[in-house]
């Protein structure tokens, strides 16, 4: 079960933390459109309430009353594989000999169905596919035997893969970023307490301030009464693997993750297009919205080369259709692009034009903007993406589609741009990402790009020594 989703985590000291979780997921509803959930407590027992659909549908106002407690955790969900219905959708919650549990689970394990088949054997019984109800009662288990700390130890000595885990243990929020790092988690201090979230973006919403990333195989201990938090570092990896398509595509340009800026980020990865592929045209337009950064930075860094190019806004997006990109059929994904974006005659039409967009996955979208701007009048169309070719599958939570279905799997350059009908196209290198993101190839997953994983994955290739990280001794570092 792949997951590609928003978790956030929440300790206030004297006010029910259900409203700024529902307003925090409002925050992280990019991540995930299929189904929102909140788990809160108030001390004595638990609450959940999680449904399929959008935050605004899945939360009438009189839930958020019934959500008590100062304490809890939220999670929005988009499925990538496995069931689409409500079994799946999270927090996932628990009850056992030792108290309650709820989980919000961002990532993808790999080793998932070996644990399931292992807790079954003892005796463990589950109720969806997915591998967050896995976590779930590794975690209920191991809590029988350690103290907090100690049991999310040991299940991170358990599970491999990539997560971020938002986790309340009765009224104990905490936070957990895997050894890697692959996807983001954050913490942010509140004027009342603290909250872990996906992204900043989350925290902004709250009128809170960025404390830092959560650091990768980190665990992070909210106090329950909201004054604080502590922090272990249970697991030291040599490398990270963080996820270069987060900064590319899936983050919101205004959230910070892993201290940089994704709307610079972007921008820089525009520059970058340009140096390494600029072609003089009329116009410079964005796809909308996820091409904007890279075109801004691309237009500025070509004018800065004395081209005069123009930058324009071409393309008027629907806001009301969502993203192409997370459609399940191919039908669907074809319908949207032209329910979804049309033309601006007066800065086509008889022109060069330069569209940027952040990725080509299948080719059906870049190949009806393609003929949407030439229908609208324009003379050339030059098509440059601010990310590499997409290759290979993720298996980390971010659905690229099989590798029969990804149009640069088995196409070169030059014939993807005879398949979407541009007069040329290009894409970013690796280098020039690693550059822009300020990493090493060897701390960045790039296993969609290259064919190369920073895990073991049956059938797939590994591009680094991928021997379990060691797990280091618990020791507490006190945030006050």
């Amino acid at each position: 079960m792949h997951e590609k989703c928003g978790v956030v985590g929440i300790s206030l000291e004297d006010r029910d933390a259900a409203r700024p979780l529902y307003y925090s997921l409002y925050a992280l509803q990019h991540r995930g459109q299929e189904s929102a959930g909140i788990v809160t407590h108030d001390g004595f027992q638990q609450h959940s309430h999680v449904e399929m659909g959008l935050v605004g549908d899945a939360f009438e106002p009189g839930d958020l009353e019934q959500l008590n407690g100062p304490n809890g955790i939220g999670h929005v969900r988009y499925p990538t594989a496995g069931s689409v219905n409500a079994c799946c959708a999270q927090p996932f919650s628990v009850s056992f000999k030792s108290g309650s549990l709820g989980l919000s689970h961002n990532g993808n394990l790999v080793n998932a169905g070996e644990i399931r088949e292992q807790l079954a054997d003892l005796g463990h019984a589950f109720t969806s596919d997915g591998d967050t109800e896995v976590i779930a009662h590794d975690l209920a288990r191991n809590l029988l035997e350690e103290d907090l700390v100690r049991a999310v130890k040991r299940t991170m000595s358990r599970i491999h893969g990539s997560y971020s885990l938002t986790i309340m243990h009765d009224d104990t929020v905490l936070g957990v970023r895997d050894p890697q790092g692959n996807r983001p988690l954050c913490i942010g201090k509140l004027e009342d307490g603290y909250v872990l979230a996906s992204e900043s973006a989350a925290i902004d919403t709250l009128d809170g301030e960025l404390v830092r990333d959560v650091r990768p195989g980190e665990l992070v201990v909210l106090h329950p009464d909201g004054t604080g938090y502590d922090t272990y570092q249970l697991v030291q990896a040599e490398t990270t693997a963080h996820c270069f398509f987060e900064h590319v595509y899936f983050a919101r340009p205004d959230s910070v993750i892993d201290d940089e800026l994704v709307y610079e980020v972007r921008r820089e990865l525009g520059r970058e297009l340009w140096e390494e592929s600029g072609i003089e045209s009329d116009v410079v337009m964005p796809v909308p919205d996820s091409g904007r950064a890279f075109a801004s930075g691309y237009a500025e860094a070509a004018n800065e080369d004395g081209s005069g190019v123009e930058f324009a806004e071409g393309l008027m997006k629907n806001r009301y259709v969502g993203r192409t990109f997370i459609m399940p059929t191919q039908d669907e994904r074809e319908r949207a692009v032209r329910l979804k974006l049309n033309p601006i005659k007066s800065s086509v039409e008889g022109r060069s034009v330069t569209i940027i967009d952040d990725s080509i996955v299948r080719g059906t979208t870049s190949n009806q903007l393609v003929q949407l701007l030439r229908d609208a009048g324009a003379e050339e169309v030059h098509v440059r993406i601010g990310a590499p070719q997409i290759i290979a599958p993720c298996y980390m939570g971010i659905d690229m589609a099989s590798r029969e279905e990804l149009i640069a799997a088995d196409k070169s350059v030059e014939e993807i741009r005879a398949e979407i009908e541009a007069d040329s196209l290009s894409y970013l290198s690796i280098d020039a990402v690693s550059s822009a993101l300020g990493n090493s190839r060897a701390d960045l997953c790039l296993g969609c790009v290259t064919g190369e994983y920073p895990y073991d994955i049956d059938g797939e290739t590994t591009d680094r020594d991928v021997e379990r990280p060691v797990i280091s001794g618990v020791g507490a570092e006190a945030d006050d």
